[in-house]
C-alpha cells in the first residue's frame, strides 16, 4: 500500500513537471517565431560587416627575446662622464641671464623707455627754413607802374621759423625771421637793391580748455605709466621664471634619486633571484618561485627605464630654462643638482601671506597703473568738454636798407623843361626864377647794405604788436561727452576687474598655503611609511630565511619598500616646490631668492 502511494505521488509530480516543460517549450517556440525575422535582419549587417572588416591582431605572436641584452641605460645626447654640479642659485642666475622670456621682457621695457622718450619729443622745438629765388615780370598797364613796358623785380628770399609747445599750461610759440634782397626796374623805387628784414614772435595761451591738461601731457603720462606696466610685467615674468626653475630643479632632484631607488630595487630583486636559485638547487624551494622573482626583476627593470626617461625629461626641461641657445654645450652635459631638499616648511599664517600678496604681486601693480591711465583719460575728456578760449599775442619788428637810386623824381621830371623855359622868360622880364624842385632825401640809416638792414631791425624802431582773444564754442560737443562717458564706464570695469583679481589672488594664496601644509604632512607620513616598509621587508626576509614566509610575501614587501622610498622622495621635492609656489603666490620670489631688478632709466622715469 505504501509503495502504491509513493508510485502515485511520483506519477503526479512527473505529470505536472511534463506540463510545465510543454508550456515552456511552447512559449520559447512562440518567441522564436516572433523574433526570428528581426534577429535575422540585425545579424545580416553584422555578418556582412564582419566579412568586410577584418580586425588585425596586434603583436599576437610577440615573444620577448631573452637572449638579447637590455638597452644601455643612458640619456640621449648626454655624456654621463661630463657632469656639471649645479646649485639652485646658479640655475636662477643662468635662467635670468639666458631665458628668452626674460630677454623679451627686457626688450619690452626698453621699448617702453623709447616710447616715453618719443612722447616727450612733442615739446622739442622745430626749425623750418626756406630759401628761394624769385623773378616777377608784369606788364606796365598804368602810368604809375614805374616802367615803360614791363615792371621786372627779382628777389632772393631766406626765412627761418622756430616753433613748438610749452610743457606747462599748454601754450605754443612761433618765432620767424625773414630777409630779402629785392631789385626792381620801377622808377618809384628809391632803394635798389634793398634788403627788407623782419622778426615776428607769436604766442597762444589757452585760458580754459587745455590749460591744466591736454593731449601731449596725457600721452607723456600714459607713456610713463606704460613704462611702469612693462616693469611690473618684467617682474612678474621674472617671478614666473624663478618658480619654473625651482620646479624643474626639484623635479630633476626627484628624478635622479628615484632612478637610484629603482636601481637599488633592481639590485635587490636580482640578489633575491640569485638567492632563490641557490635554494632551488639545494632542493629547499620550488622552481616555480624563481618565475615570480624573475617577473619582479622584469617589473623593476621597466620602472628603472621609466625613471631614466623621467630624468631625461626633467633635465631637458631645466636646460631649456637656463641654456643660452640650442648650440650651447650645456645640452651635452649631465646636470647634478647639489642643493639639499628643505624638509622644514616655513610658518606663515594666512593673514600675513595675504598682506604680502596684496603688497607684492605685480598683477595688482599693473591693475593700479591701468586705473591711473583711465583716470588720465577721464581728466583729458573732461577737459575737452570745456569751451576753448585762447589768449593770442604777437610782436614784430622790421628793418630795411638799400642803395639810393641816382635818378630824377618821376613825379616832377616832366616839369624840368617847362621850369627852365619859365626861368629864361623870368630873367628876360626881370623876374625872380622859379626855385628848383625839392628832392626826396632818405634818412641816412636807410642807406646801406644788408648789415645796415639788420642794424635797423635790432634797433626796434619799426615794430608792431597784436593782442586778442579767440573763442571756439561748439554748439554741441557730443564727441567729448561720449569719450568721457566711455572712460567712466571703463573705470567701473577696471574696478570690477580689480576686485576679481584680488579674489583670485586670495584663492591662489589659500591654495598655496594648503599645498604647503599638505606637503609637510605627506612628507612626515611618507618618512614614517618608508621606515615601516624597511622594517617589514627586513622582517619578511628573516622569516623567509627560517621558512616562515613565502616568496610572494617577500616580493610584495620589496615592492612596497621601493614604492615607499619613491613616495618619500616625491614628498620631499613636493615640499620644496610648495615653498616655491608660496613665494610666487605672495610675490616674494625675488626677495626670497635675493634677486634685484634694475630700475628704469632715471632720466626717462623722473618727472619733468
Amino acid at each position: 500500500m505504501k509503495l502504491a502511494m509513493e508510485y502515485l505521488i511520483t506519477k503526479v509530480l512527473f505529470a505536472r513537471l511534463a506540463g510545465v516543460v510543454v508550456r515552456l517549450s511552447l512559449l520559447v517556440a512562440f518567441f522564436w517565431v516572433a523574433l526570428m525575422p528581426a534577429l535575422a535582419q540585425q545579424a545580416a549587417p553584422a555578418a556582412d560587416a564582419k566579412a568586410q572588416i577584418e580586425i588585425p591582431l596586434i603583436a599576437n605572436d610577440f615573444r620577448a627575446d631573452r637572449s638579447r641584452a637590455l638597452p644601455i641605460l643612458e640619456r640621449v645626447g648626454v655624456d654621463a662622464t661630463q657632469q656639471r654640479p649645479l646649485t639652485m642659485r646658479e640655475a636662477l642666475q643662468m635662467a635670468l641671464a639666458n631665458n628668452k622670456d626674460i630677454e623679451v621682457g627686457l626688450d619690452n621695457v626698453k621699448i617702453a623707455e623709447f616710447d616715453l622718450l618719443g612722447a616727450r619729443g612733442v615739446y622739442d622745438p622745430r626749425l623750418n627754413t626756406q630759401t628761394y629765388f624769385e623773378r616777377i615780370k608784369t606788364p606796365a598797364s598804368s602810368f604809375l607802374s614805374g616802367a615803360s613796358e614791363a615792371v621786372e623785380s627779382s628777389d632772393f628770399t631766406g626765412s627761418a621759423r622756430i616753433e613748438g609747445l610749452v610743457p606747462k599750461y599748454g601754450g605754443n610759440y612761433r618765432v620767424e625771421f625773414s630777409s630779402i634782397r629785392l631789385t626792381s626796374n620801377s622808377q618809384f623805387s628809391a632803394l635798389n637793391p634793398q634788403y627788407p628784414t623782419g622778426l615776428t614772435f607769436n604766442y597762444t595761451q589757452p585760458l580754459w580748455r587745455g590749460l591744466r591738461f591736454d593731449l601731449p601731457r596725457r600721452q607723456i603720462e600714459v607713456a610713463r605709466k606704460n613704462l611702469s606696466i612693462t616693469d611690473a610685467q618684467f617682474r612678474q615674468r621674472a617671478i614666473e621664471t624663478i618658480t619654473n626653475v625651482q620646479r624643474a630643479y626639484w623635479d630633476l632632484v626627484f628624478a635622479l634619486r628615484n632612478l637610484q631607488v629603482q636601481r637599488d630595487a633592481v639590485r635587490d630583486a636580482r640578489a633575491q633571484l640569485e638567492h632563490n636559485r641557490r635554494l632551488v638547487d639545494e632542493g629547499t624551494l620550488a622552481p616555480i618561485d624563481i618565475v615570480a622573482v624573475e617577473t619582479q626583476v622584469a617589473n623593476f627593470e621597466q620602472a628603472e627605464f621609466s625613471a631614466l626617461e623621467d630624468v631625461s625629461r626633467s633635465e631637458n626641461n631645466l636646460k631649456n630654462l637656463i641654456a643660452e641657445n640650442r648650440e650651447s654645450s650645456f645640452w651635452n652635459t649631465s646636470i647634478v643638482p647639489v642643493d639639499d631638499v628643505d624638509v622644514s616648511a616655513p610658518e606663515v599664517s594666512l593673514p600675513v601671506a595675504m598682506k604680502a600678496a596684496l603688497e607684492n604681486r605685480p598683477e595688482l601693480r599693473q591693475s593700479d597703473l591701468v586705473r591711473e591711465i583711465n583716470e588720465l583719460d577721464q581728466r583729458l575728456y573732461r577737459n575737452q568738454t570745456k569751451p576753448q578760449v585762447d589768449l593770442v599775442g604777437s610782436y614784430g619788428v622790421v628793418g630795411t636798407a638799400g642803395t639810393v637810386v641816382a635818378t630824377t623824381n618821376p613825379f616832377n621830371s616832366s616839369n624840368t623843361t617847362l621850369r627852365e623855359r619859365v626861368n629864361e622868360l623870368s630873367v628876360l622880364g626881370g623876374l625872380t626864377p622859379l626855385p628848383a624842385s625839392p628832392s626826396i632825401i632818405l634818412p641816412p640809416d636807410l642807406v646801406g647794405g644788408y648789415p645796415q638792414s639788420l642794424r635797423n631791425l635790432i634797433s626796434d624802431r619799426f615794430n608792431n604788436f597784436r593782442v586778442g582773444v579767440t573763442v571756439n564754442l561748439p554748439l554741441r560737443n557730443r564727441t567729448a561727452e561720449a569719450n568721457l562717458g566711455r572712460s567712466l564706464v571703463e573705470g567701473s570695469r577696471i574696478a570690477t576687474q580689480r576686485q576679481q583679481l584680488e579674489q583670485l589672488i586670495q584663492v591662489d594664496v589659500r591654495n598655496a598655503l594648503q599645498t604647503l601644509r599638505s606637503a609637510e604632512a605627506r612628507l612626515r607620513a611618507a618618512a614614517t611609511g618608508r621606515e615601516a616598509a624597511e622594517k617589514q621587508y627586513a622582517s619578511e626576509q628573516r622569516k623567509f630565511e627560517t621558512g616562515q614566509s613565502t616568496v610572494f610575501l617577500v616580493l610584495e614587501r620589496q615592492t612596497a619598500l621601493a614604492t615607499a622610498r619613491a613616495n618619500e622622495l616625491r614628498a620631499q621635492t613636493d615640499l620644496n616646490k610648495a615653498i616655491a609656489e608660496l613665494q610666487r603666490a605672495t610675490g616674494n620670489a625675488l626677495t626670497a631668492n635675493n634677486v634685484k631688478i634694475r630700475e628704469t632709466h632715471p632720466s626717462l622715469s623722473a618727472e619733468r
